[in-house]
């Protein structure tokens, strides 16, 4: 792990926990966070020893999504000429995309841990992640609509497979702000909490479970899940029994089956 700028990084017990440090900007995403977070992805993807990540953000609140400063150094970087502008706005929105291509693409489960505001861009950033919960006054919109944009970096792509088509078009084209207890009911986390000790004690406590099965397995399931976002269940089942034709000869499954027997808890390889 390196110093990063934008987070704070920690890992214990085979979880991660990536926290977007920028408490005094409001979690803002900076050129930092952008580039940052795939370095901190890959480093999850590369390093055994992280079986489970938890994202969360430092202070009263998650995120207020993309800095406002970023999106002016953008627009001062356009000239008079439409035809490279729309070449350079593409290229820098495919950076941005690749950013939360990291998050969705890893193969280990993320978490996230939401509090407060959950705006913009955040929406986007936790569209990619597994699940996700929260604060009972947490707040979440998808606010690009309010400054004539439309969203650009998932919200749209995602979203629709959490809460469904017609409510994610109806929060993409008002605005609205969603809080915690409704975000549940629609589906877009899984479980509010009281405050934010409670909400990050209980997201950690699913994190630790999920860290102690076998990763072979849970990071097959993952993979699975997110192959059927995009595919036939034909294609599925076609792809899982030639994943398991060769998972299924890891030492994982001898282990949680005479742990099984034995009334054991089972250790596994990372």
């Amino acid at each position: 792990m390196s110093d990063y700028k934008a987070f704070k990084v920690e890992l214990n017990d085979k979880v991660a926990h990536v926290q977007i440090n920028r408490p005094d900007k409001i979690n803002a995403m900076n050129a930092d966070f952008w580039s940052e977070i795939r370095d901190i992805f890959a480093w999850i993807e590369e390093t055994p020893e992280v079986r489970v990540v938890v994202l969360s953000g430092a202070g009263k609140h998650f995120s207020s999504g993309i800095d406002l400063m970023l999106l002016a150094q953008v627009g001062g970087q356009l000239g008079k000429e439409v035809g490279r502008n729309a070449r350079a706005l593409k290229r820098k929105i495919e950076e941005l995309q690749s950013s939360f291509n990291a998050v969705d693409n890893c193969s280990k489960p993320v978490l996230a841990a939401i509090q407060g505001y959950c705006l913009g861009g955040a929406i986007d950033l936790i569209s990619a992640c597994d699940m996700r919960y929260s604060t009972v006054d947490a707040q979440f919109a998808i606010k690009e609509i309010d400054v004539g944009m439309t969203a650009d970096v998932g919200t749209l792509q995602r979203l629709p497979h959490i809460i469904g088509d017609g409510m994610m078009r109806e929060l993409a084209y008002t605005g609205r702000t969603v809080l915690g207890d409704e975000a549940q009911r629609i589906g877009l986390v899984n479980s509010t909490y009281a405050d934010q000790d409670a909400l990050m004690d209980a997201v950690f406590t699913i994190a630790t479970t999920i860290a102690q099965k076998s990763p072979i397995a849970v990071q097959g399931s993952k993979e699975m899940i997110r192959y059927m976002r995009d595919h036939t269940v034909a294609d599925g089942l076609n792809y899982i029994a030639t994943w398991n034709a060769a998972m299924l000869q890891a030492e994982d499954l001898r282990v949680a089956m005479a742990a099984h027997m034995s009334k054991q808890t089972p250790e596994f390889k990372d």
